[in-house]
């Protein structure tokens, strides 16, 4: 492993850890990345797999407690059998759809003018939401009805267009259909951890052939990366949240979208030169 290749890995890993949980699409900013990094091919492909699953274990880690008291109350506690059947409720349309599309979209819809267009859309919808009158019945994840989650499940299958944000769709759809902003938020981060883990298996098995004894040192640099970073931002933004709205996270969408449209309009940069 030569120090670009290190390089490109440290990278990407911080990039996929900050923006993984946030609502401004870690899926658009890892292709862009990777566009200008000039990663990509069969060992980019791997390589996603590997730090997502580094993402998602500093989620698992953050809310160790939470799932070890759902675990060991599911056969006494009400409560705790309540919130799986919802997680799996929400989890089950990204499945189906997820198995029909996902190579499609990935084939025809994974790359950098893809995201934009869908980073500045998104941030619209996002100062939309924000801006309306939210009529709040669910304080916190326990008072989520399976109505809610099969609600959430669906707006999460709209983060299979790149750019739009897996966490952004799961938190704004909660907001409307009256979750508490910290209740949208910890659910989409708990909804995330089936998701992934299910989609990192799936492409793992299908894609077994790409992972390499020599790419080894790559996807530990990334995994080790991500989960740091992804700690910092769950944390950092749970810390957020309690006081403010997600106008910020729209208005940067909108920017970043902006500017990368801006760029491939007058030619500043070539964001075809790298197919994810």
């Amino acid at each position: 492993m030569d120090l670009w290749t290190a390089f490109q890995a440290l990278i990407l890993g911080v990039v996929e850890g900050l923006t993984e949980f946030l609502p401004i699409s870690s899926t658009g900013h890892q292709i862009i990345v990777a566009d200008l990094l000039n990663f990509g091919g069969e060992r980019a492909m791997a390589f996603n797999i590997i730090i997502q699953l580094g993402a998602i274990l500093a989620v698992v880690w953050e809310f160790r407690r939470k799932i070890f008291d759902v675990v060991i109350g599911l056969p006494t506690q009400p409560g705790a059998r309540r919130f799986t059947a919802n997680l799996l409720i929400a989890f089950m349309p990204a499945v189906v759809l997820g198995v029909i599309f996902a190579d499609l979209i990935h084939h025809y819809l994974f790359n950098p003018i893809t995201v934009a267009t869908a980073l500045v859309v998104g941030g619209i919808v996002m100062l939309w939401a924000e801006q309306r009158q939210h009529e709040v019945h669910a304080e916190t994840v326990d008072e989520i009805t399976w109505k809610d989650a099969l609600k959430v499940g669906f707006a999460q299958c709209l983060a299979m267009i790149p750019g739009t944000s897996r966490s952004g769709a799961t938190i704004i759809g909660g907001l409307l259909f009256g979750l508490s902003r910290k209740t949208a938020t910890e659910f989409s981060f708990f909804l995330a951890m089936p998701t992934m883990v299910g989609a990192a298996v799936y492409s793992g098995y299908k894609y077994r052939d790409l992972f390499v004894p020599a790419d080894f040192p790559v996807f530990a640099i990334g995994f080790v990366t991500a989960f740091i970073f992804a700690m910092i931002a769950v944390r950092g933004l749970l810390i957020f949240i309690a006081s403010h709205s997600y106008a910020v996270f729209a208005w940067y969408r909108i920017a970043f979208g902006l500017l990368i449209l801006a760029t491939w309009q007058f030619g500043w940069v070539d964001w075809t030169s790298v197919k994810p």
